[in-house]
């Protein structure tokens, strides 16, 4: 394959984007809906936030053993047959009166998306050769953090004006256009070969990976915790009209904080990680204490959202950096600790909303920053080292990429 060394097939890149943002868009999306989507399937805004974490689950437990099954077939098929899955899923919910057939449906929407997380980075990198790795996955994995940031807000405020329904309706439209798309402007890759895979066992052991894993863990737990029941946490702020244009500025916020952790992660990873979970545990303590006055709920969430932009792409920079070689089993195994977070954050704050109210979600969430920030500070010097220039083999082939190990 000819490739032009100052391109990027943008194209084939934004396509995976698009499927990315609109995977992480169906998994989170219902954060902002709760009291609408609880009203419509008839149950209450605990129960409904346990729409996000069936779906998280069905990715964790979906990941590592669908992907090694799957491993040897056609890439291009794979793919879009995931996005596919995620359309059904928003279509389903669309339509469901039912809460338990809503919640089968996202089960089976988390375990299509846990194999589409194994996937992306690995199609981006194989789409470039070595010196345009590291762009090419920056720009397919774009999407996610998108989604985290405007979409959840757009799709809450879309909610708002149109009904819940037509949310999760436009989204499973959207994904089946996205299929399309990534039939026109991905090319097809074969499977993996056998021979050339790495045991994940191996990748966990390498100094620093472990660390950086359980950061990455309590960090999600402690943004899904409260996250997860955000509509109800405004509400209780006198902000219940306003949660679409709330959100919306935690999200512009967290676009932001991408930005920012483009600029300077590579310059000190050290000083952004300790930085940004200090934020995050400075924010819960404000929110903890004064949560109930709206004007310090908003400001703060839009510190909240900066450190949100930023996290996600410091633990894949943190990731790649310790394991060297192995940098796409690592991603691999830290998109399978941010959906289990994810999961047992929605699960935790579900608990405490229905044990001890919503002004107990903030506290939870500042022991569990705390203690994210506690271990990065411990260990700062190995797991969260500055990423070193990428060199190349003496003898490397960079004309025939192949598909990472996940």
């Amino acid at each position: 394959m000819v490739r032009n060394a100052n391109r990027l097939p943008l194209g084939g890149l934004l396509a995976l984007a698009t499927a990315g943002f609109l995977t992480m868009l169906t998994e989170t999306v219902p954060a902002g809906l709760l009291p609408q989507v609880g009203d419509g399937l008839h149950v209450s805004d605990s129960a409904a936030g346990q729409l996000l974490t069936v779906y998280a689950a069905g990715s964790v437990v979906a990941a590592i053993p669908l992907t090694a099954v799957t491993r040897s077939l056609p890439r291009r098929p794979l793919l879009v047959a995931t996005i596919a899955a995620v359309a059904l899923v928003n279509l389903v919910t669309a339509v469901s009166a039912s809460y338990e057939l809503t919640v089968v449906a996202r089960a089976v929407g988390g375990m299509a998306a846990g194999i589409q997380w194994a996937m992306i980075a690995g199609y981006a990198m194989r789409l470039v050769d070595e010196p345009r790795k590291g762009r090419a996955l920056a720009v397919s994995m774009a999407g996610v953090p998108t989604a985290l940031a405007l979409g959840v807000p757009v799709g809450t405020y879309a909610g708002d004006l149109l009904g819940w329904r037509y949310t999760f309706a436009a989204i499973g439209a959207l994904a089946l256009l996205v299929a399309g798309w990534v039939l026109a402007a991905v090319p097809p890759f074969p499977g993996e070969d056998a021979a050339g895979r790495t045991p994940l066992r191996q990748v966990f052991l390498l100094p620093g990976i472990a660390t950086i894993l359980i950061a990455a863990l309590l960090f999600e737990i402690g943004h899904m915790n409260l996250y997860t029941y955000v509509a109800p946490f405004l509400r209780r702020a006198g902000l219940g009209g306003s949660v679409g244009p709330v959100l919306l500025a935690f999200g512009v916020a967290a676009m932001i904080g991408l930005f920012a952790a483009g600029v300077y992660i590579d310059r000190n990873l050290q000083g952004v990680v300790l930085a940004t979970l200090a934020l995050f545990t400075l924010s819960m303590v404000l929110l903890s204490l004064w949560g109930t006055h709206a004007w310090l709920a908003v400001t703060v969430l839009f510190g909240w959202g900066l450190a949100l932009g930023i996290a996600p792409t410091m633990f894949q920079a943190a990731a790649a950096k310790a394991a060297g070689t192995a940098a796409e089993v690592a991603q691999a195994m830290l998109v399978t600790v941010l959906n289990a977070g994810m999961s047992l954050g929605s699960m935790t704050g579900g608990l405490i909303l229905s044990g001890r109210g919503v002004g107990a979600l903030p506290w939870t969430s500042l022991i569990v920053f705390a203690a994210a920030l506690v271990l990065a500070a411990a260990t700062r010097r190995t797991a969260f080292a500055a990423p070193a220039p990428t060199a190349h083999p003496p003898h490397e082939d960079r004309t025939q990429p192949r598909e990472p190990v996940r």
